[in-house]
């Protein structure tokens, strides 16, 4: 086992990232092209973990595509086969404990399926997709790793059940790797990273974390990942470049229906609709953040409003890109790495993820409490430090109006419903 600062050949080694049976893997620093990048060095006397990792690379070597983690080098160095690769952020498994809206989320499920597509298109089939294999990269950049257990699909193949077990198909187990088990491997991969759960055999449905699942996304996907996740190959999609195909069309069917003219409503309605919103964004937009739009109705919403002041849909902003660094995982509503419970919804303790406190432009006031008097943005409904309930009502910087029922501020010129409580505005 390497230590830090060793150099080895050109290389200087910063710490060790993971270590598993076959291989190390290392953050080290190239001190000739001055870059951080990760060192793989297969376990000494190993000779099998050799050839699989000289198979790594000349997999590797065949795949450009940008969701799919490049070799950089590959050499024998002090004894050692070492391959340099791009250094990531952190891996996909890391990522999916840490809170992700359902916007972020969709981004991250089309690069990985992307990915495996590419290696499809060129009969690779990769066969230990897991969490783990995927790398983030700044920026959101998900890329594909790990090609040591890589079949290349000819007309026999001949293959091992090899791949990690939580994540395997039946058949692949039984030493018969097909496309169809990546596919497999896969859609239990998106199932987590958007329920939050990891089914298990005999993958039964409607499986754990279904709840979780069906309210975060449309139905038509729920359907796209049941066929995933089939346990008959012939049921699945044929590969990956099947089932990105699948996945594009519901993203274009989703980007159809909100472009969609309103069937009830004509030219007329919507577009003084849309004169009456560009009016309240004028006035209200840098005062409350709605830089999003409502599920249902489609008009400015922020992540605080509990209901569409429009419509009245409920949390209309869920599963939008969030203003913050983390989303709460029960009401999705953007919430910062150092709060102990989400501000909008009185969801759970998060799992603590820094001890540092972040500044921010946006806190206003201070919690009611004397043993907290922790900072608290506009529309908090719990302060985020000791979860007690703002009581003082909040007022909307602008307007002197204010909701009957629960006395927050309105913009009751504008609205049809109290966004903090859903009761109907009443003008007269």
């Amino acid at each position: 086992m390497l230590r830090a600062r060793q150099k080895i050949g050109k290389y200087r080694i910063l710490g060790r990232i993971a270590s598993g049976p076959l291989a190390d893997v290392y953050r080290a620093f190239d001190t000739i092209q001055k870059t951080r990048v990760a060192l793989k060095i297969p376990k000494s006397g190993d000779a099998t973990g050799e050839e699989e990792f000289l198979h790594e690379v000349q997999v590797a070597t065949r795949l450009k595509h940008p969701n799919i983690l490049s070799v950089l080098n590959a050499s024998y160095i002090d004894n050692h086969f070492v391959i340099a690769m791009e250094l990531g952020v952190e891996s996909l498994a890391d990522r999916i404990e840490r809170r992700t809206s359902t916007a972020r989320a969709m981004e991250l499920a089309a690069q990985a399926l992307a990915a495996l597509a590419h290696a499809h298109e060129k009969k690779i089939i990769h066969c230990d997709i897991k969490p783990e294999n995927y790398i983030l990269f700044p920026g959101n950049q998900l890329k594909l790793a790990d090609f040591g257990f890589a079949k290349v699909s000819l007309r026999t193949l001949k293959a091992s059940g090899s791949g990690t077990i939580d994540y395997i198909a039946p058949e692949q187990a039984m030493g018969r790797p097909k496309f169809q088990s990546d596919v497999f491997s896969l859609g239990l991969v998106l199932y987590r990273l958007f329920s939050g759960k990891l089914p298990e055999w005999p993958f039964e449905w409607p499986m754990a974390g279904h709840d979780r699942l069906a309210s975060r996304v449309r139905p038509e996907f729920t359907e796209f990942l049941r066929k995933a996740i089939q346990l008959d190959p012939s049921k699945r999609y044929r590969d990956a470049v099947q089932m990105q195909s699948a996945f594009e069309r519901l993203h274009s069917h989703a980007r159809r229906q909100k472009r969609a003219k309103p069937r009830n409503g004509g030219r007329g309605e919507s577009s003084w609709r849309q004169m009456q919103w560009r009016e309240f964004q004028r006035k209200y937009r840098k005062v409350l953040h709605t830089s999003h739009q409502c599920r249902r109705c489609e008009g400015p919403v922020s992540e605080s409003m509990q209901a569409c002041p429009w419509c009245g849909f409920d949390n209309p902003a869920r599963g939008s890109e969030s203003l913050f660094a983390s989303t709460c995982p029960r009401c999705e509503r953007g919430a910062k790495n150092d709060w102990n419970y989400c501000s909008w919804c009185y969801g759970p303790g998060f799992v603590e993820e820094t001890s540092r406190r972040y500044p921010d432009k946006r806190y206003t006031s201070r919690c009611s409490s004397s043993r907290c008097r922790g900072s608290l943005m506009p529309f908090m409904r719990y302060c985020p430090w000791c979860r007690t309930k703002v009581k003082k009502p909040w007022k909307l910087p602008g307007s002197r109006h204010t909701c009957k029922a629960c006395k927050w501020g309105i913009a009751r010129e504008f609205w049809n419903y109290c966004a903090w409580c859903r009761e109907p505005v009443r003008r007269d």
